[in-house]
């Protein structure tokens, strides 16, 4: 078993011997203009000169990010697809825009890619990948250096911006604020002044319920959902306000004062986290509204994370990077029960 003792986030030295985590999540804004700089996009305008594609297919990690930035504005259909394998309808007529993971699967889905003769658009940390494929006309391959999924998926933004089939991206801003979040979350930040450290101690010791209202602060709840899961090996939901409803309306109410070695529910509370893009209309503003209602009746503990400065990706980067500082430190103040 595991318990989270808080003062581990304001320990230094325990900071510099595992702060991994947190010393790549600070580097993420200089990675994404290490990766704008690397990026060569002349072979991108040579495969798709003169193509109008039927469809964008994008595939890889943050493959739904890709579709939830671009489908609102895009002048053809734009699909995210989970698996290696292909849509049996690809062809010669669509673009499929690869998103590096891990190699085999990247080299998998530009085989299928290729046999089926579509135009391919493939990001990736290293070259070395897609070796194989060198000379070939109907693949553009840009190179980032970066293994950050997100990283990766602006760099695929900016190049279907550059074909006319994104919003524009502006990755220098992204980066900005990626180092504004590193700075206000920065370990060296104590517990009353970093909020990745009180939302860190909010998600200590429950089950942590995760609300996005919008498309994309949706998408943030899943990831944060999938770090939290991976960091302490406990139950974490990313839901809508319909399916988080009933939880919250069943869920025990919780005593303040009960001790948790004698009350077996104590280990087993609920935390609400609210994710806010700044981009919500009034249905739901009410919902979330709602939910805190929900939840502040029945004594569970609320987090409220909000970003709402500048565009949609600058929005969707500061709040996943505000809940991923969060749950490294998470990670940071468990320790094992003597």
């Amino acid at each position: 078993m595991w318990e989270f003792d808080d003062s581990r986030l304001d320990d230094l030295d325990l900071l510099v011997q595992h702060g991994d985590r947190l010393r790549s999540l600070a580097m993420t804004g200089a990675s994404l203009r290490q990766a704008v700089d690397l990026a060569d996009w002349d072979n991108l305008d040579r495969v798709a000169e003169a193509f109008r594609p039927r469809s964008v297919i994008a595939l890889g990690p943050e493959a739904r990010l890709i579709r939830a930035v671009v489908e609102p504005t895009c002048p053809v259909a734009v699909v995210a697809w989970p698996r290696p394998n292909l849509p049996a309808w690809v062809g010669p007529l669509d673009l499929v825009v690869v998103v590096g993971g891990e190699a085999e699967a990247t080299e998998q889905s530009v085989r299928e890619a290729n046999r089926r003769g579509a135009v391919v658009f493939a990001i990736t940390p290293q070259r070395q990948v897609l070796a194989e494929f060198v000379g070939d006309r109907s693949l553009a391959h840009v190179v980032t250096g970066a293994s950050d999924p997100f990283v990766n998926a602006t760099i695929a933004l900016c190049g279907l911006e550059q074909l006319g089939l994104a919003p524009a991206v502006q990755p220098q801003l992204v980066a900005d604020g990626l180092d504004r979040v590193a700075e206000a979350c920065s370990p060296h930040q104590p517990l009353g002044q970093n909020p990745a450290k009180e939302m860190a101690v909010c998600l200590a010791d429950t089950s942590p319920l995760l609300w996005g209202g919008t498309v994309l602060s949706a998408r943030v709840a899943r990831r944060l959902a999938e770090s939290i899961r991976q960091v302490s090996q406990r139950l974490a939901l990313a839901a809508d306000a319909t399916e988080l409803r009933p939880v919250l309306s069943g869920a025990q109410r919780v005593d303040p004062f009960a001790d948790p070695f004698l009350s077996p529910t104590v280990g087993s509370a609920y935390c609400l986290v609210t994710l806010d893009d700044a981009a919500a209309d009034q249905r739901v503003d009410d919902q979330q509204r709602e939910l805190e209602q929900l939840a502040e009746s029945r004594g569970i503990r609320l987090a409220r994370l909000r970003y709402d400065q500048g565009s949609p990706v600058e929005r969707y980067a500061g709040l996943l990077q505000h809940g991923l500082f969060a749950t490294a430190f998470l990670g940071l103040g468990l320790r094992p029960l003597v």
